[in-house]
C-alpha cells in the first residue's frame, strides 16, 4: 500500500478533488489574488505568475495540488506534501461562501483516506492559524487533534494507525464522519 502518487480524482461524500492543472489557472489566479481568500494563507495576494508556479501542479514534484469541487462547482484548493516516511502535511483553503457547509471536513476526510490507502501514510499534519477557530473546528471534524502551538500556528495531527488515536484506521469509515 505504498503506491506512488497518482492523478486520479479523489471522491468524498460532498466534494471531489481533481488534480490542479494549468487549465485551472483562471479561477485559482482570481482566488489567490483576493485578500479575503488568502487571509489565512499567508495573508498576501499572489500574482498570476506565482499561482501558476505554485498551485497548478507544476510545483516541486512532491507537492500535489487539487481543486476542490462541490458537485461540479470549484469551491477551494488543497495540497499535500510528504514530510518524512509515511507522513506529511496538507493545506486547504475554501472560498468564503463555501465555508460552514461541511465541505472542508469532507474534502479533508477524502484526502486523508487517499493518503492512508494509496500512499500508506500513518500521520498527517495541518497547521492552521491558532486564531482561526473556524478552521480548527473544521480540521477537528475531519479527525485532527491539536498537538501544540508553534507561534501563531497550531500544529494538529491525524494518526492513521490502529491504537494511535480515537480515529482507528482499522475502521473503514475512517476518517470519522462529521
Amino acid at each position: 500500500m505504498h503506491g506512488k502518487p497518482d492523478d486520479r480524482v479523489i471522491a468524498g461524500d460532498l466534494t471531489c478533488l481533481v488534480p490542479a492543472t494549468e487549465a485551472h489557472l483562471p479561477p485559482l489566479a482570481c482566488w489567490f489574488a483576493d485578500p479575503e481568500f488568502v487571509r489565512n494563507w499567508g495573508g498576501q495576494p499572489f500574482t498570476r505568475e506565482e499561482v501558476a508556479a505554485k498551485y497548478t501542479g507544476s510545483r516541486r514534484p512532491e507537492v500535489k495540488s487539487f481543486l476542490i469541487l462541490a458537485q461540479t462547482v470549484p469551491v477551494g484548493y488543497v495540497q499535500y506534501a510528504p514530510d518524512g516516511p509515511r507522513q506529511g502535511g496538507i493545506d486547504m483553503v475554501l472560498l468564503p461562501q463555501a465555508q460552514g457547509r461541511g465541505l472542508g471536513p469532507d474534502a479533508a476526510r477524502a484526502l486523508i483516506r487517499h493518503l492512508r490507502t494509496v500512499l500508506g501514510w500513518t500521520r498527517v499534519t495541518v497547521d492552521p492559524e491558532a486564531s482561526n477557530t473556524h478552521a480548527i473546528r473544521a480540521w477537528t471534524k475531519a479527525g485532527f487533534r491539536p498537538v501544540n502551538p508553534t507561534g501563531s500556528q497550531l500544529l494538529m495531527e491525524c494518526l492513521l494507525v490502529p491504537g494511535a488515536s480515537k480515529a482507528d484506521s482499522r475502521d473503514e469509515s475512517f476518517p470519522p464522519e462529521a
